[in-house]
């Protein structure tokens, strides 16, 4: 299976810290364990069930948020430097997590990706801390996926989970306007 996550994540070799880069694919094989989808169904299902119809898949909008996170992210520290330090193995690690989570909160009927029984209760930046927990992520990563979403409005958040919050979002609300 771990084989399996790396390949569904090449974006993970970006993490530098040994470390980090384990307990992030951990934290996927984990889900993929729990999850009643495949990595199949990660290139076939839509990244979000409030846009109907949606044709970009979940793997096309993880993908997106990690490559806009890393260059977002490099763009601010060739401007800024040291006035605004930013962890690059934070800002990849909780882009590739942020929404892990889904995994639990999805499940599939029919062909269709739905709401799960437990993603009615449990919305996946906590799904995604829960898991990222077991894997002894690091608390600085745990708050970039509880921050990437709306929960994360009423935190302070970090530069690394502002900077996954405007790319996840980025890639999302303009679908909201189709």
């Amino acid at each position: 299976m771990l084989d399996q996550v790396k390949k569904l994540w090449p974006e993970l070799k970006w993490i530098q810290d040994e470390e980090l880069r384990r307990q992030t694919t951990e934290t996927w094989k984990l889900a993929l364990e729990k999850s009643k989808l495949t990595i199949q169904d990660l290139h076939e299902i839509p990244f979000t069930l409030l846009v109907k119809d949606c044709k970009v898949t979940f793997m096309e909008h993880k993908r997106a948020v990690v490559h806009i996170s890393r260059e977002a992210a490099q763009v601010m520290s060739r401007f800024f430097g040291d006035k605004l330090p930013i962890d690059m193995d934070t800002v990849i690690a909780g882009a590739i997590l942020c929404d892990v989570g889904k995994l639990l909160e999805y499940d599939k009927k029919d062909g269709r990706a739905v709401v799960s029984d437990y993603g009615r209760y449990v919305r996946h930046p906590f799904s995604g801390v829960g898991l990222a927990m077991q894997c002894n992520v690091p608390d600085k990563v745990l708050h970039v996926i509880a921050a990437h979403a709306g929960e994360g409005d009423k935190v302070k958040r970090s530069t690394e989970a502002f900077i996954v919050h405007h790319a996840d979002f980025m890639s999302f609300l303009p679908f909201m306007n189709q």
